[in-house]
């Protein structure tokens, strides 16, 4: 192989390396990419599905509200992802456009090169001009060098004919992929026009939705005010239950503490669940086997008013009717909830970590039993004037409120 050709397969093989790499990089990110738009799917769906379960009239406008204002989130961010998608692919699609236009015009170099020699060859081809071409040597080290070219050609002339079966073999390859690039960016932005325009839909329902509730801005007001008291309620017997279980734990140890006390003292035992609990941040299951988050944790504006604020100490999951609240770990039950004009819960300790599964209308557990993971607490509640099923789920570490979202896994 002559120098030339041997700085241009160096050349061929160091492009092809860094184009497979980028390649890859961009797959990689591509597959991402489609798996956060498969949940983001997904998770429309099952709003649909739970949010939205029997017809819109049976339900009160603020769960629509609620309901509308979580959907048209996850869809702008799904149109997001897919535009990011299409953005990607249109990187691909022009990288390999430049690709087909530098290997068009390097097959054409070797073609032209490779035909210009086809003619020499056709110009010396007889064996007899070959074999005189020896035999006119002036010595045997002469003839020995001219037998070394002829073979050297002969080779050159074969790795021609390969370079160009190769540059070939890629062009056709590149071509396909081009092709089928543009293919899916068509169905993404298909896709896309599709989610933008139910996008539109999901905003003028929900404008509809604000001017109706406008005009009876007192009725709403009552509404908020209802709920507020309720989850005030239920804040205040779950802190004071996990006083009392504090006071009561040490106590069982030997240890007296006071009525406001807000640590538990751990036996060798009690450390060891704790730690394991721990350990498990951001990997414990659900408290349900399928359901969607509908409410996070912490502060969030007002689906109505935007600059009324709102408190949420825990989560809301919704799920379908006849689900089952299950523990998140091991553990024992220390309370059972019962909020005078609501629903019932429960109260599980692992270590000093405390899980509470409110919004029950059955229990399975009783105060003092050990359960597992998945052990099934009791039914959660449907409420039949809008056919929704919601577990809400709290978590703390002693008396401090933790956010769930950070401890269960894909919360």
């Amino acid at each position: 192989m002559g120098s030339k050709s041997f700085l241009n397969f160096i050349l061929v093989v160091l492009i092809t390396v860094v184009s497979v790499t980028n390649t890859h990089a961009q797959t990689k990110e591509q597959k991402s990419l489609e798996a956060k738009r498969e949940k983001l799917q997904k998770e429309i769906r099952e709003i649909n599905r739970l949010l939205f379960a029997e017809k819109k009239e049976k339900g009160d406008v603020l769960d629509q509200m609620e309901a509308l204002d979580k959907k048209i989130n996850v869809r702008q961010q799904l149109i997001r992802v897919t535009n990011q998608q299409s953005n990607l692919l249109n990187r691909q699609i022009n990288a390999n456009i430049r690709s087909i236009s530098k290997l068009n015009k390097e097959l054409k170099t070797v073609k032209d090169e490779y035909a210009t020699m086809i003619r020499k060859s056709y110009q010396n081809k007889s064996q007899q001009s070959r074999l005189m071409f020896l035999l006119s040597s002036d010595n045997f080290y002469q003839a020995f060098k001219r037998l070394q070219y002829i073979q050297q050609y002969t080779e050159y002339r074969k790795e021609q004919g390969e370079e160009i079966a190769i540059k070939a073999e890629e062009l056709d390859r590149l071509n396909k992929d081009l092709n089928a690039e543009r293919k899916v960016k068509e169905v993404l932005l298909a896709q896309n026009r599709k989610a933008k325009n139910k996008l539109f839909g999901e905003i003028k329902t929900q404008k509809e939705l604000l001017n109706s509730i406008r005009k009876n801005e007192s009725k709403y007001t009552s509404v908020i005010n209802k709920k507020k008291k309720e989850a005030r309620k239920i804040d205040k017997q779950i802190e004071t239950l996990i006083r009392k279980a504090i006071v009561a734990s040490n106590k069982k140890i030997g240890k007296k503490t006071k009525s406001n006390s807000a640590k538990f003292l751990l036996t060798p035992e009690a450390s060891a669940v704790a730690n394991s609990f721990s350990s498990n941040k951001g990997k414990l299951i659900w408290p349900v086997e399928k359901g969607i988050k509908s409410q996070g944790f912490g502060i969030y504006k007002d689906a109505v008013y935007p600059g009324i604020k709102h408190q949420s100490n825990g989560v809301i999951i919704a799920t379908d009717e006849g689900a089952k609240a299950r523990a998140i770990f091991e553990g024992e039950v220390i309370a059972i909830l019962a909020v005078p004009g609501g629903n019932k819960g429960v109260q599980i300790k692992h270590g000093n970590f405390i899980s509470t599964y409110y919004n029950l209308s059955d229990l399975y557990v009783k105060k003092g039993d050990k359960v597992s993971v998945k052990t099934e607490l009791g039914t959660i509640y449907t409420n039949r004037s809008n056919g929704q099923t919601r577990l809400k789920f709290y978590l703390y570490q002693d008396t401090v409120r933790l956010n769930p979202e950070d401890w269960v896994y894909q919360l």
